[in-house]
């Protein structure tokens, strides 16, 4: 196994005990590939920090920043390190036949 990943086991129980908790409605996010490449691609990108949201008409978010070799979010507009909104949870864009999306 490489380092950084988890058995398909170990991401189902993840899952599920997310699912458990009554308040959580989104299941996953797809993020395009575009927009990885694009905030990898910002000066000093080494990582990349993710926040959840909800918009003011109740959408959940996903936003990803950039962070630098140091762990700190790169946010400046004026030299472009941008905030990415990815907006394409699941439920709505889901693969339905996925061993995370249908859990024992």
């Amino acid at each position: 196994m490489s380092k950084n990943t988890i058995t398909l086991a170990t991401a189902q129980a993840w899952a599920k005990n997310w699912r458990a908790n009554p308040n959580n409605v989104i299941k996953a996010y797809l993020i395009p590939q575009d927009d990885i490449t694009q905030l990898m691609a910002e000066a000093d990108v080494q990582d990349v920090r993710a926040y959840c949201g909800i918009d003011g008409t109740g959408e959940y978010k996903l936003m990803l920043v950039g962070v630098d070799k140091n762990g700190n979010d790169l946010i400046n507009e004026a030299v472009g390190a941008n905030i990415y909104d990815f907006t394409m949870p699941c439920p709505s864009i889901c693969d339905v036949n996925s061993p995370l999306f249908t859990l024992p």
